[in-house]
């Protein structure tokens, strides 16, 4: 059916009831004429859009020429009349012809660029660090996303005019002769080229790099890394501006002749560049699973997730289900990819064996590592707990948040770690260390936990739990090094022994009091507790306990020593010089008082 912009323009245009072929073969030549002088391919220069309603016109008059040509009856003039009509009928294959390259000239030509609507995705970085590299444990930083950079959860572009406005009335002009005039399978398939090479531009303008599945599984994770995220931006902008503009398009210029054809053009543009992008997904997705790509891992999985919608409304009403079968199965690849990848975390954690225990007792690397990447997971919860449907069925404490698969999960890794540093902590061979290790590395679990949103996935009965726990190690410790030190300045044997005898006790327990001091000294600042306010804690609860316990001690029994030669051998140290030193303990550098004089 004409379409009604049609209709108006030529509704003037009629040719006479009575015509003989004289006529009407005058009257196409003369039109010949006309479209030969309006040779639209060979131009050299840019013409106006509405130069195409001219060449409309006279298509239009060549169409109405042909069907008087067809109704009217040859009498004797049969073979001039059957030549007249081959003639026509090459005329208006000529006509049409020019008229589909006017067409791909518009639609090449008024093309408009996205270059405005880009300029949003390349402002992101392209490079990223590989911080969860399971061969760097000592990382603090991590790599998943902030929280505020979450899925939107609608579309968060405009559609955008992919032809100028002052040619798309031609353009639909066009097509809608084409069709009135049986070209319909020429007009779509001059569309989908002209189209086609527009949306291979716009990829192009993405800067995103092609990789066969081979080059994918030899590039490194850092590489990988940077070209995910340039993918995940590229497909937003793919989806939410150009398909959606695209599909914009075909119906402006088809809607009036079928839906069909909008779904049919749509869908022959697009397919190959959506399958291009979902293949990219897709070899990330079956690619070695390796703890370091769960979050780019999941950043994908979000991205085509919250894309779903939009994919559904552009491709389901065709119901041309394959792009869609393999965005879902691509879904499902991501999906499971990241519950694989979640698993070998932490079965790495298990599996995570050192041959040598940390020198200084500090935190252990492996702890950094699982504490600051779990900490990145919880901004991925929701995600997750879509995904980890298979996760156990155990009791989640009542204190805790988010009573979800993901909080098992979470509390699970933290279990396997707290087991893997009881197993290395038995590399110490000195029991005291073992607790400095223990202690300083189950604070660290913990002070992660309180200060980030892992507390709403492990609970406050975690914290508190766990709180005992290093305390009762800070405990431990302080009874293996202090006791021993703290024996030499009990009353034991002096109360009844005789005046000369107390003497020389108490010389002895003076002068074992400083050697044994001095071999803790010597030892112990060579180790480490990074935690400040943990550091400040201990050294005072054992200054409470040495000091007070010197204090005494000296106070009571260093008369018994007035008049002894070398005095301050025994007593080698004031109380506050003792206070002092304690001060240098946990610093990590080794410190001795062997050639000590103070007094």
């Amino acid at each position: 059916m004409m379409a009604p912009e049609l209709d108006k323009q030529y509704s003037n245009i009629q040719l006479g009831e009575e015509v003989e072929i004289c006529d009407i073969k005058l009257a196409l030549k003369a039109l010949r004429k006309k479209i030969l002088s309006l040779d639209f391919h060979n131009s050299l220069h840019v013409h106006d859009p509405q130069n195409s309603f001219e060449y409309l016109e006279v298509l239009y008059k060549l169409r109405q020429l042909s069907e008087k040509l067809g109704n009217l009856d040859p009498g004797g003039e049969a073979k001039e009349h059957k030549e007249l009509t081959v003639y026509a009928d090459d005329l208006f294959e000529m006509a049409m012809a020019r008229l589909e390259e006017e067409f791909v000239y518009l639609l090449t030509y008024y093309k408009q660029p996205l270059e405005q609507e880009l300029l949003s995705f390349r402002t992101t970085e392209d490079g990223s660090t590989d911080e969860f590299s399971s061969s760097s444990f000592s990382e603090e930083q991590s790599e998943g996303k902030s929280t505020q950079t979450g899925s939107s959860g609608g579309s968060e572009y405009l559609v955008a005019d992919l032809i100028q406005p002052g040619a798309l009335s031609a353009v639909k002009s066009i097509a809608n002769f084409m069709f009135l005039s049986n070209y319909n399978n020429e007009c779509c398939q001059a569309y989908i080229n002209a189209r086609q090479g527009a949306l291979d531009e716009f990829i192009g303008s993405l800067h995103i790099d092609k990789h066969s599945i081979e080059e994918l599984m030899s590039t490194k994770w850092n590489k990988l890394s940077a070209s995910i995220k340039r993918w995940n931006r590229a497909m937003k902008a793919f989806v939410r501006v150009y398909l959606a503009s695209e599909r914009r398009l075909s119906s402006l210029v088809f809607g009036d002749l079928s839906e069909t054809t909008v779904d049919l053009c749509f869908y022959e543009i697009s397919f190959s560049s959506v399958m291009q992008l979902l293949s990219f997904y897709e070899s990330v997705a079956i690619g070695p699973l390796k703890p370091e790509k769960l979050f780019r891992i999941l950043d994908m999985y979000e991205v085509l997730d919250d894309l779903l919608p939009e994919a559904e409304f552009l491709f389901q009403a065709g119901g041309n289900d394959m792009v869609l079968a393999e965005y879902h199965e691509v879904l499902l690849q991501l999906g499971e990819s990241a519950r694989k990848t979640f698993a070998e975390f932490k079965y790495a954690i298990q599996s995570y064996t050192s041959s040598s225990a940390v020198p200084t007792g500090a935190v252990h690397p492996l702890t950094k590592y699982v504490m600051n990447y779990i900490k990145a997971v919880t901004v991925y919860s929701k995600t997750l707990d879509s995904l980890l449907k298979d996760a156990d069925q155990q009791p989640i404490p009542n204190s805790c948040t988010h009573f979800t698969a993901t909080a098992l999960h979470l509390q699970s890794v933290a279990a396997v770690l707290e087991a893997n540093l009881e197993a290395g902590s038995r590399l110490y061979r000195d029991c005291r260390l073992r607790n400095i290790f223990m202690m300083n590395n189950i604070c660290y679990m913990v002070q992660k936990v309180k200060n980030s949103d892992l507390k709403s996935f492990l609970g406050d009965d975690w914290i508190r739990l766990h709180n005992r726990m290093f305390q009762h190690q800070a405990t431990n410790y302080e009874r293996a090094s202090w006791s021993q030190v703290l024996s030499y300045l009990s009353d034991d044997g002096l109360c009844a022994a005789g005046g000369a005898a107390s003497r020389k006790i108490i010389r002895e327990k003076f002068k074992n009091f400083n050697l044994s001091f001095e071999d803790v000294y010597r030892v112990q600042t060579a180790w480490s507790v990074p935690d400040d306010q943990l550091r400040e804690d201990v050294r005072i609860s054992i200054s409470l306990k040495v000091i007070q316990a010197y204090r005494t001690f000296v106070g009571r029994y260093s008369a018994f020593l007035d008049g002894t030669k070398q005095r301050d051998r025994y007593i080698k140290y004031r109380p506050e010089d003792l206070e002092e030193l304690l001060l240098d303990l946990f610093e990590g550098t080794q410190k001795s008082l062997q050639h000590s004089g103070r007094a």
